[in-house]
């Protein structure tokens, strides 16, 4: 899950190439960049996407970003896109367990009209102050939350925080990773506004990586292959890793619970990561 890319729900133009685009995710958004006036027919669109032959044979995780809970459409949206097929609901400006609770009840139900056997999973966005205060709640909240996204423009702009100051991203980058550790889900980066900044992009997504993110959501095509570089193991890691696990092996086998790997002492916790580099470059490679 190194890059999602969101794709506005009023410009059917462009589903047939985001699906046919290097993206491990696709973010079909009936929120942010779909006006007022064009919320049923973005709604209409996706539904029909979701129904199609070349969503449901894609091998790419497949997210709606629907309205939240305080507006009047988070109930239609749900009933047109809780469709077998979507991996997950991305469910914005989450606040509370409560709002987690709310939108599964309506979640069940149109999953039930819709005949839907493999239940969805909750993306919630943390972009609010209380949100992010309430992150790890929110994310033990019930069994369906399967990671937490963050968004800084909602977060930020309204309080003059600066977005271009490392310490405060990085502060609150770290404040929800810590939140979706708490609860054991993923936790996924924020989307970078300025297209043109490659190297903007570059850095903030490596800062979210060292944070252990699983990936960074992009508002473009040309940030997607930022996004998957920057979140793919390169080959020193996964030889280092290899090397972790083998050794581990023997020490197992020899009855030792710590052991040197390149100099260095090595127990349970760097066997994990290791191991997690080593899904992740399979998963990757699986996916390319």
């Amino acid at each position: 899950m190194r890059s999602k890319l969101f794709v506005p729900g009023v410009r059917p133009e462009l589903f047939a190439k985001a699906l046919a685009g290097d993206a491990d995710a696709l973010s079909f958004d009936l929120e942010d960049s779909v006006p007022e006036a064009r919320k049923g027919e973005a709604r209409e669109s996706v539904s029909a996407l979701l129904q199609s032959a070349p969503l449901l044979a894609t091998a790419k995780i497949v997210v709606v970003r629907v309205n939240a809970l305080d507006t009047p459409h988070l109930a239609a949206d749900l009933a047109a896109v809780a469709r077998t097929g979507v991996d997950l609901i991305n469910l914005p400006k989450v606040e509370s367990a409560q709002d987690v609770l709310a939108a599964v009840a309506l979640l069940e139900k149109a999953e039930a009209t819709n005949g839907v056997a493999q239940p969805v999973g909750l993306l919630a966005n943390i972009e609010t102050p209380r949100g992010l205060r309430l992150a790890a709640e929110i994310a033990s909240a019930h069994p369906r939350v399967a990671g937490l996204q963050l968004g800084l423009a909602d977060l930020f702009q309204p309080l003059g925080i600066d977005r271009r100051d490392p310490a405060n991203v990085h502060a609150t980058l770290y404040a929800m990773r810590m939140a979706a550790a708490e609860a054991a889900v993923f936790a996924w980066d924020a989307a970078f506004a300025d297209i043109g900044d490659a190297d903007g992009f570059r850095a903030e997504a490596g800062m979210a990586r060292r944070l252990g993110y699983v990936g960074k959501s992009c508002i473009h095509p040309s940030q997607v292959a930022l996004a998957n570089q920057a979140f793919q193991p390169d080959a020193e890691e996964i030889a280092a890793a290899r090397r972790i696990v083998a050794a581990a092996r023997e020490a197992g086998a020899a009855g030792r619970g710590a052991f040197l790997v390149d100099g260095r002492m090595v127990d349970l916790p760097f066997l994990k990561r290791a191991e997690a580099i080593l899904a992740s470059a399979d998963a990757n490679t699986s996916a390319s």
